[in-house]
């Protein structure tokens, strides 16, 4: 049974397992997915005494906005301040922090910005700040052809497929993306309901519009974008996993990553896992978190 807890944006519904005066750990989610990533990571930690806690991000699940005005925007420095008001609502001052995709840059914001609140980070594809001044620079045509779903949301039949069709989209990207994790359709329909929030498309549309500077950000957050745009190290203890057969962000990625990194920094590449990593292979996060953790 999920639990939730309000914070200045939005009333957060999270999975808590572990001792309540263990470690925190705060794993996050992806695009498109939700709590479900960590199924297989977190009954080691709690068993090891760690308090694990899984949130559903903005626009996921049964997380809501708590006020019907709030722009329903997706862009990075949200997802940031999303995750250190959640630690702030729960009291957490500090925590290990992993994801990937869209919770990687909640958690890489995090560890960037506000760097007391992360004791050791899990960075899964390297460093996921955009660098959003650069986003109009091409890349090879091999990495366009990977990002077509960013190209076809920039468009507004982008946005009327995603409406009508958002279970048939996550599950095409579910197999490009992860080409040998031969997942079936019971483990995909546990996540894909959290794609029915009424919130979903509009904060998946406007976050991959505003990071190619196609759509306006949420005035409240400009500070932390200016911030952002900065490219800031990240000057916390890391470990980067990153999947050999990802198929939206190879290892290659992530190869040039460390002078991001201003602290002890590892960088991990684990066989067969795409980028899905902690579903097909959880082990290496559970090592990952247990490694700085010490």
């Amino acid at each position: 049974m999920h639990k939730t807890v309000e914070t200045p944006t939005l009333e957060i519904a999270y999975l808590e397992a572990g001792p309540a005066d263990g470690p925190p750990v705060i794993l996050l989610h992806g695009w498109p997915s939700d709590p479900h990533d960590w199924d297989a990571v977190v009954p080691p930690l709690a068993a090891a005494g760690c308090r694990v806690l899984t949130p559903w991000l903005r626009g996921y699940g049964p997380t809501q906005f708590r006020d019907p005005a709030t722009p329903r925007s997706g862009q990075q420095a949200a997802l940031g301040a999303d995750l250190r008001d959640f630690m702030n609502a729960l009291d957490i001052g500090q925590a290990i922090l992993g994801g990937y995709d869209w919770g990687g840059r909640a958690a890489c914001v995090v560890a960037a910005l506000w760097p007391e609140r992360a004791r050791g980070l899990v960075s899964i594809t390297g460093y996921n700040i955009q660098n959003i001044p650069q986003s109009g620079q091409p890349g090879s045509a091999v990495t366009e052809l990977r990002y077509w779903y960013q190209w076809y949301f920039n468009t507004e039949r982008g946005r009327a497929g995603l409406r009508a069709n958002r279970r048939d989209v996550a599950r095409l990207l579910w197999r490009l993306w992860s080409p040998n994790w031969k997942f079936d359709d019971a483990t995909f329909e546990r996540t894909a309901a959290s794609f029915d929030n009424d919130d979903f498309v509009d904060v998946t549309i406007q976050s991959y519009r505003h990071r190619y500077i196609n759509a306006p950000g949420d005035p409240i957050l400009e500070e932390l974008e200016t911030r952002l745009a900065a490219q800031p190290a990240i000057e916390v203890p890391t470990i980067v996993l990153h999947g050999e057969a990802d198929g939206v962000d190879p290892p290659e990625n992530s190869e040039r990553d460390a002078p991001h990194f201003a602290a002890r920094y590892e960088r991990r590449v684990i066989p067969v896992a795409g980028h899905f990593l902690a579903r097909e292979t959880p082990e290496p996060v559970v090592q990952a978190v247990r490694d700085l953790l010490g």
